[in-house]
C-alpha cells in the first residue's frame, strides 16, 4: 500500500459531505413530518388540519348538515310569463332581509342559494327559455337590495309572481345563525323594466 493510500480525505472534503448528508436527511424529515408520518395524531379534516377556527357566526359551521330550501310555494311553472319576445336586458335581483341580523358571509351564502334556487327553476320548467339564455349571455347581472321585514319581501314575491316573473325566496335550516324556517332571501329573475316595477324602490344593500 502506498503513502497516497494511506492518506485520509482532507477536512474540507469532509464538511462538503456531512452538508449534504444533513440536507438530505433534513429534507426527507420535514416532508415526513408534512405528511404525518410521525405524528400518532390522526389528522383532521379542514378547517383544523389547518389550525384555522370558524368565526362563531360563520355561515360554513357546520355547513355539511346546513341545507337551504326553496319557498314552500314551490310553483309549477304555469306562472312563468313567456318574455322571449322582448331583446330586453335580462337581470336577477336579491332582496334581503336586514331585520335577521345575518353577517356578511350568511348573506352571501343565502344570496348565493337565491341565485341557484332561480336558475335550477327556470331550467327545469322552461328550459328552451329565450329569457334564461339572454341572462347567461349578458353577464348574470345581479343587484342586491334590502329590505327590513318578511312582509315586505311577501308582498314583493307575489307581486313578481304576478307579473310572470321567476321568484324564489329562501328559508335557512336555522343551524347557525338565526330561527329555522326564516325567509332570507328572495331573489326575482326576468326583463329589467318588469323586475324594476316590483323592487325598483328598494335600497342597494
Amino acid at each position: 500500500m502506498t503513502d497516497l493510500d494511506r492518506t485520509p480525505p482532507s477536512t474540507a472534503a469532509y464538511v462538503v459531505a456531512t452538508a449534504i448528508l444533513a440536507g438530505i436527511t433534513g429534507y426527507f424529515i420535514g416532508q415526513g413530518s408534512t405528511l404525518g408520518l410521525f405524528s400518532n395524531k390522526e389528522k383532521e379534516g379542514w378547517p383544523n388540519s389547518y389550525n384555522v377556527k370558524p368565526h362563531l357566526d360563520s355561515s360554513d359551521e357546520d355547513y355539511e348538515s346546513e341545507e337551504e330550501e326553496d319557498s314552500e310555494e314551490e310553483g309549477d311553472g304555469t306562472e312563468l310569463a313567456n318574455f322571449d319576445s322582448s331583446n330586453e336586458e335580462v337581470k336577477l335581483v336579491l332582496v334581503v332581509r336586514t331585520d335577521l341580523g345575518m353577517t356578511k358571509g350568511k348573506i352571501a351564502a343565502q344570496c348565493s342559494h337565491a341565485t341557484l334556487a332561480c336558475y335550477k327553476y327556470l331550467t327545469a320548467y322552461t328550459p328552451n327559455s329565450g329569457i334564461l339564455r339572454r341572462w347567461e349571455s349578458q353577464g348574470q347581472a345581479k343587484i342586491a337590495l334590502q329590505v327590513k321585514s318578511e312582509e315586505e319581501m311577501e308582498e314583493m314575491q307575489a307581486k313578481a309572481i304576478s307579473l310572470g316573473l321567476c321568484a324564489r325566496v329562501i328559508t335557512d335550516a336555522g343551524r347557525t345563525q338565526i330561527a329555522s324556517g326564516s325567509r332570507t332571501v328572495l331573489g326575482v329573475l326576468g326583463p329589467k323594466s318588469v323586475v324594476d316595477s316590483v323592487t325598483g324602490h328598494l335600497k342597494l344593500l
